[in-house]
């Protein structure tokens, strides 16, 4: 998102839509999640903890910014598996501690709070992370619970996405009751009309990681950062002027959706399209 959100992702479209249009391989099996252990943060949102280990982050395949393809070891970590909801933001904004954000819909939170918050602004979201005890995730760590470690392209395989597991190409706004879906959604046998399938998950269980909504993560933005990121736990640029976001929104196509695609926007930008969840580290 060189120039705002909207205005990158349709710049990805042009560049790498043949990538996504063209055959893809069956779907990988388990993408590297051979241990998964869900808790329950302060905020009550269930977390998966993404063990220790190496994966192959990046594409040579995509855009500029995505290469090169390298391998990246992490710590363990736990990460929200779900996008942060509009009742749990609603709770972060009755306790006084922030005001809401321009495009916040309390009426909206009451009704469908089953929905992820979006129109967050970056400061927004950290907030949100810091009061619950937690963080927005890095780069890295949002990268890895997208996609395992056997290297896929969209968080459940290589196959295009399609209306039963992921929510995209919505066209413009309506409302959060039509536009968004619930952030659980697929993991109750829901209808493609009000929900996902169980298809749409990651490896690691995760839901929405493509789709719905798109996610600001901690990490200012670097086009050429992979170049010399370390091969440890890496954070990303220590200043910058735009934070990135990732996994693609309802508003996206299918190019925007890949976990390998990097987009970035000024951290005051806000759009109905971009929401988030949190991290912290697994010894916490």
């Amino acid at each position: 998102m060189e120039n705002g959100y909207r205005v990158g992702c349709c710049l990805a479209f042009v560049v790498v839509g043949l990538l996504s249009l063209a055959a893809s391989p069956e779907p990988a099996k388990d993408g590297g999640a051979t241990e998964t252990k869900t808790v329950a943060a302060r905020d009550g949102a269930p977390m998966i903890l993404i063990v220790p280990g190496a994966f192959k982050m990046g594409s040579q395949d995509g855009l500029p910014n995505e290469r090169p393809e390298h391998q990246v070891q992490l710590d363990g970590y736990y990460i929200d598996q779900y996008e942060v909801t509009m009742s749990l933001y609603r709770k972060f904004l009755e306790s006084g501690k922030h005001d809401s954000p321009p495009t916040w819909d309390d009426e909206a939170a009451t009704t469908v709070g089953d929905r992820p918050a979006v129109g967050m602004r970056w400061a927004d979201a950290a907030a949100y992370c810091e009061w619950a005890g937690k963080r927005l995730p890095t780069e890295a760590e949002w990268e890895k619970a997208a996609r395992g470690t056997d290297g896929r392209r969209y968080p459940w395989g290589h196959m295009q996405p399609f209306v039963d597991i992921a929510n995209y190409n919505r066209g413009v706004w309506v409302n959060e009751t039509v536009t968004l879906v619930p952030v659980t959604s697929g993991l109750e046998g829901m209808s493609v009309r009000h929900g996902l399938k169980t298809g749409g998950k990651s490896p690691y269980g995760l839901a929405h990681m493509a789709g719905n909504a798109a996610e600001w993560v901690s990490d200012w933005y670097d086009r050429e950062y992979y170049q010399q990121s370390p091969e440890k736990n890496p954070t990303g640029p220590s200043k910058g002027e735009k934070r990135v976001i990732r996994g693609g929104s309802w508003a996206d196509l299918p190019p925007a959706l890949r976990v390998t695609a990097r987009f970035s926007a000024e951290p005051e930008f806000e759009d109905r399209a971009i929401g988030f969840r949190c991290a912290m580290a697994a010894d916490k």
